[in-house]
């Protein structure tokens, strides 16, 4: 970790919060818990505990890994439904394969990220490829769920293959941190990935010491997850580590400042800093469907049981035009 990174970070654009900015304040800190997902690779639930109100839009993210499989122990999920938000998948080590019942897909490695708006519906799968299950070898991601409006949620599914050579690389004022934008803006640069909900998402790895002070969009929420390492955020300097989440209050920039010693499992701080435009729509999500009312969701659940959400293709072995 991590896979995208340059050699000499002073090359590349400077971001610094503008003088008088409001600092955002840190709200609380969480610990993930641990658990299992799809066949049975482990995670980390990134948001368990937070009060949805600092989440939205944000509807929950697994840390998955980071495992070092053996030989025949990678898994993924099998085929599974989704309607009326967004799926990103951010590979940070490994391979996934994907495919989806209308007709997108593909495959990402070492730092590529996977957006799949699932809209009014599709059905969709999420595999370690055949080579990966046969070598084993070390996995490592986040899946981060993003609401869609009310008007948003019954769009057409669409698929992007984000690669990691095209995330908008830049750092901090004196070069300590490496901030990769995959979604969104920061400080006027723009990331790849194309949001219907007004988001940023960046991965921002400091080195020992570091300390990054960002414009932070006002109208946004502020959440930063450690992937690993520790660290401190916030002006007040309270301390994370690998596995936490820092949930900021309100202003106009965030700090993230990483310890001068990390532990002997990683050199640096490694985060991922979200915002996002809250939707402020009521919200009824159960399972692998979200959406506004209880009407809606046990809508979804008949559409998906009557076959309406999509159909798995031949090709993995499940008979041309059964539902599951």
């Amino acid at each position: 970790m991590p896979a995208v990174t340059v050699e000499n970070p002073l090359t590349l654009p400077r971001v610094t919060a503008p003088t008088g900015a409001a600092a955002r304040k840190v709200l609380a800190v969480t610990t993930a818990p641990s658990g299992f997902e799809g066949e049975g690779f482990p995670v980390r639930r990134a948001f368990a505990g937070i009060n949805y109100r600092h989440l939205d839009p944000f509807i929950m993210m697994d840390q998955m890994g980071e495992v070092e499989y053996a030989p025949g122990e990678p898994k993924g999920t099998p085929w599974h439904p989704h309607r009326g938000f967004e799926t990103v998948t951010y590979l940070i080590d490994g391979t996934f394969v994907h495919q989806d019942s209308n007709g997108g897909g593909g495959t990402i490695t070492n730092g590529d990220t996977q957006w799949m708006t699932a809209g009014s519906g599709l059905l969709h799968i999420e595999a370690p490829p055949e080579s990966l299950v046969m070598s084993g070898g070390l996995f490592h991601g986040l899946q981060l769920w993003v609401n869609l409006p009310a008007a948003d949620k019954m769009k057409d599914p669409r698929y992007q293959d984000i690669r990691g050579g095209s995330v908008k690389l830049l750092t901090s004022g004196d070069g300590g941190a490496l901030l990769r934008v995959i979604a969104g803006e920061l400080d006027g640069h723009e990331g790849p990935g194309i949001t219907h909900t007004p988001i940023t998402m960046v991965h921002a790895t400091l080195r020992p010491g570091s300390e990054v002070t960002l414009p932070w969009r006002q109208d946004f929420n502020g959440l930063a997850y450690v992937l690993a390492g520790r660290g401190t955020v916030g002006a007040e300097r309270r301390p994370v580590h690998s596995g936490q989440t820092a949930v900021f209050g309100d202003g106009g920039s965030l700090t993230v400042r990483a310890d001068e010693k990390q532990d002997g499992h990683t050199p640096d701080l490694e985060v991922v800093l979200l915002g996002g435009r809250p939707i402020r729509e009521p919200m009824a999500h159960y399972g692998p469907f979200v959406m506004n009312t209880r009407d809606e969701l046990m809508q979804a659940f008949e559409d998906f049981q009557a076959g309406r959400l999509g159909r798995v293709p031949a090709v993995h072995g499940m008979g041309e035009g059964l539902p599951v």
